[in-house]
């Protein structure tokens, strides 16, 4: 049977950025026959606005970063939906461990220092073999020693926070784990690098690619009918040149003629052996192997005021080493990865926290009374008053999860040896005539916009148009 752009079945795994991306590209481009299988009960995967307080809360993706080449922007520019965010996360107080604060001249230069570190693809990495860590370390205390004299622990704790600061942009657990070449093979988009929502929400940006109805916030637009929720996957066959066969958790089967997996990094990792059949090839298992996706969780505070003075901007956490130990001593060893807490734009009564890592996943598998009760000894270690009782506590689990495992996607050291990268985990499984039966989207799968929203939807795009023009070109030589 001669299949045509109007009867071609094609099932997408997963109704996130990169699945959403597709779906609609495909029925812009004339595709007919698309379903999208989504294993949980909402549609968004890392993108989850929920409503809290005032309006509303990102669970995960927040901010839309940089403007120029930056497809999300280019989306939305014209809407009015996207603000430039306040500079908390930059003029925010460190405060030690024994509640002093760093004086504002000696914070400023270590933040110069720190922030000018980070490298923006500069020449310096060309060349460098180690990690991130490595270059990052070196270039801070080569820079420390042409300051002022300076308290050479204060020095230490400072540069201990930025690690972790600087770990959460990566989602790594720690820098010594992030390739340094690899970082200039990320492209920035240039222009501010947080832009929020107001008080909408990421999610705003995947119902205007489904033209979703404004007055029904649950509308799918012109994916309505289309996404089957609670559809876990548990095998993909994609055996021989017929139906490619898909079955979910529950025993139910469901054939296609094309397939585009959308599944995070971290189901990959811990699914592929089982998930797919045949085995995945050996480039596209050692690219899963090489990447990693990180753990990056935050929490959520609500108070009936706002919670800090007016001139407390945010703040973060530097620990005096004897309080370090014995807090890795305790049973709350996983608040040392808290790094800090800063406001959220549009909501005044709020604080939001950041936690990575090792400590997150941990964090994710205690009790919401163990959280809340661990991050006010927290307040009470470090800050010089008191902060009020908080109205309620919110948490992020995305690791637990077992339909993400993760946060988003870095570069590692154990990729550049491997020499593999997103464009092994991007390469589609073609049949003898050169059809693409089985597909792959999503932020890993992107070689230089990995670990963002505007990566995740270029590779929807990207997947759609494999498809456009391989029906194009059947069309052509019929």
């Amino acid at each position: 049977m001669n299949i045509t752009k109007r009867t071609a079945r094609i099932v997408i795994i997963g109704a996130g950025t990169a699945g959403i991306a597709a779906a609609t590209r495909l029925l812009e481009q004339g595709f007919r026959n698309i379903v999208l299988l989504e294993a949980e009960n909402r549609i968004g995967g890392r993108i989850n606005t929920i409503p809290f307080a005032d309006n509303v809360v990102d669970l995960g993706g927040q901010w839309c970063h940089g403007k120029v080449g930056n497809a999300v922007y280019e989306r939305v520019k014209e809407l009015d939906l996207l603000e430039d965010t306040e500079d908390h996360y930059e003029t925010y107080k460190c405060v030690r461990s024994n509640k002093q604060t760093l004086p504002d001249d000696i914070a400023d230069n270590l933040k110069s220092i720190a922030f000018n570190s980070i490298p923006e693809r500069q020449a310096e990495l060309v060349e460098f073999r180690g990690s991130l860590g490595d270059y990052i370390t070196q270039k801070y205390w080569n820079e420390v020693a042409k300051l002022p004299p300076i308290d050479r622990a204060i020095a230490e704790e400072f540069l201990e926070n930025f690690h972790k600061f600087e770990s959460s942009v990566e989602a790594a657990d720690h820098l010594y784990e992030v390739s340094g070449r690899g970082h200039l093979e990320y492209w920035l988009c240039e222009g501010e690098l947080l832009l929020n929502w107001r008080d909408k929400g990421f999610k705003s940006f995947l119902r205007l690619l489904m033209n979703a109805r404004n007055d029904e916030a649950d509308d799918l637009g012109m994916l309505k009918g289309r996404v089957l929720f609670n559809k876990r996957i548990s095998q993909i066959n994609w055996e021989g040149a017929g139906d490619l066969i898909i079955r979910c958790w529950n025993g139910e089967v469901i054939t296609a003629d094309h397939v585009i997996c959308t599944v995070s990094l971290g189901v990959l990792k811990e699914q592929h052996t089982s998930m797919f059949v045949p085995a995945l090839p050996e480039a596209k298992v050692r690219a899963i192997n090489g990447l990693k996706l990180g753990t990056v969780d935050k929490f959520f505070l609500e108070f009936a005021v706002r919670p800090l003075p007016t001139d407390w901007p945010g703040f973060s956490c530097l620990w005096l080493q004897e309080d370090l130990e014995e807090l890795r001593a305790s049973e709350r060893f996983w608040l040392e990865s808290v790094f800090g807490f800063y406001p959220v734009s549009y909501q005044p009564r709020i604080l939001q926290g950041w936690i990575i890592g090792a400590h997150a996943r941990h964090m994710e598998t205690l009790t919401e009374e163990q959280v809340l009760e661990g991050l006010l000894w927290l307040f009470r270690k470090f800050l010089p008053f008191d902060l009020p009782h908080p109205l309620r506590c919110l948490r992020t689990q995305w690791h637990a999860n077992p339909n993400f495992r993760g946060s988003y996607t870095f570069r590692t050291t154990y990729a550049d040896e491997l020499r593999t990268g997103a464009w092994d985990l991007e390469a589609p499984l073609l049949d003898v005539g050169g059809r693409p039966r089985l597909q792959f989207a999503g932020e890993a799968t992107h070689k230089h916009y990995y670990s963002t929203v505007h990566g995740a939807a270029e590779t929807g795009w990207r997947e759609a148009e494999r498809l456009n023009t391989y029906y194009r070109s059947r069309t052509h030589r019929l």
